[in-house]
């Protein structure tokens, strides 16, 4: 209270608020604050601190992933950092810590068609039940087909490996028409089986199956 009251006499005598600063031994800052709280309220408005803010606001994590995974930002279609941050009452910093330990990547979006078949969720159980805990003794593949496959060669055979020096081919290429490619995946091993066809019909994925 006294180096408050000093500070206001100093002022008095018109001081600046540097050689106040130096007699006192406090900063300018701090100068100007007492001697503008001092001119909006008098005496009574440097015998006393005001009210602290209180404690920062704990970062709640689980809100934000909910806020992430559920919900969308006004007139956008995710959420940035600062404006989850402003939303929450944290910093941005803080929201990007949350994201990185849930890996969240709000702003990479990946597409995907939805099934309109009426008993796709039971299919799906199946095939998931299926892949998670096969029969005893049973070999379970996941195949699938890849049509219009192009088919082609380089025109110029190219230079292998050797150190110093990676490998290369001709920039040109001639087509050989397309072919399909069906390739089915052992799930327990990993080990892949693939078979190529010039035509794409039903005979040539049963023969594949087969």
């Amino acid at each position: 209270m006294a180096r408050r009251a000093r500070i206001v006499l100093l002022a008095a005598d018109g001081l600046r608020n540097d050689a106040i600063a130096q007699r006192v031994g406090v900063g300018r800052v701090q100068v100007g604050c007492w001697r503008t709280r001092y001119a909006e309220g008098g005496l009574a408005s440097i015998s006393k601190d005001r009210p602290r803010g209180g404690r920062p606001r704990t970062v709640d994590a689980g809100e934000i992933v909910r806020l992430t995974t559920q919900s969308k930002p006004e007139a956008a279609t995710q959420w940035s950092s600062r404006r989850l941050a402003a939303k929450v009452g944290v910093s941005d910093t803080s929201v990007l810590r949350v994201w990185e330990k849930h890996g969240l990547k709000p702003h990479r979006v990946r597409g995907f068609k939805v099934s309109r078949d009426p008993k796709f969720v039971e299919k799906l159980e199946d095939i998931v039940g299926l892949y998670m805990a096969p029969p005893e003794h049973a070999l379970v593949l996941c195949c699938d087909e890849k049509s219009q496959v192009q088919a082609l060669d380089r025109t110029q055979p190219g230079l292998p490996l050797k150190k110093g020096r990676a490998q290369t081919m001709t920039h040109d290429y001639k087509r050989n028409g397309t072919t399909t490619l069906f390739a089915a995946l052992n799930v327990l091993d990993g080990q892949v089986i693939g078979q190529c066809q010039q035509r794409h019909t039903h005979a040539e994925w049963l023969k594949f199956l087969k």
